[in-house]
């Protein structure tokens, strides 16, 4: 199965990520099929870009976003991220806060 999800990049204490198209037997770091965008976490806001069209052509083929991913591309308008409803383990922290304000 084909994903989309984040390469680690950058410095020690300081990462810059790929979103990258890759098998997801391979490692974080490993292989990948293609490069299609950069996050980087330090900007303020955070920066995103993508290549929309390449990300449109593999989510059609059938690749399947990362959690992190799948946010960070509804932030730019690509898809539709819904958080997960599930223990706190599994809803990103960016989420948790307005999980527990809607309560």
């Amino acid at each position: 199965m084909v994903k989309i999800r984040l390469m680690r990049k950058g410095r020690k204490k300081k990462p810059l990520y790929r979103i990258v198209v890759i098998e997801d037997s391979n490692q974080r770091d490993g292989k990948t099929i293609e490069d299609i965008g950069t996050y980087n976490p330090h900007t303020e806001p955070a920066s995103v870009s993508v290549k929309e069209e390449r990300v449109k052509h593999w989510i059609s083929v059938g690749a399947q976003p990362s959690n992190t991913v799948n946010r960070l591309l509804s932030s730019v308008g690509l898809t539709e991220y819904t958080p997960l409803n599930s223990s706190n383990q599994k809803i990103a922290k960016k989420d948790r806060q307005s999980s527990k304000d809607s309560n």
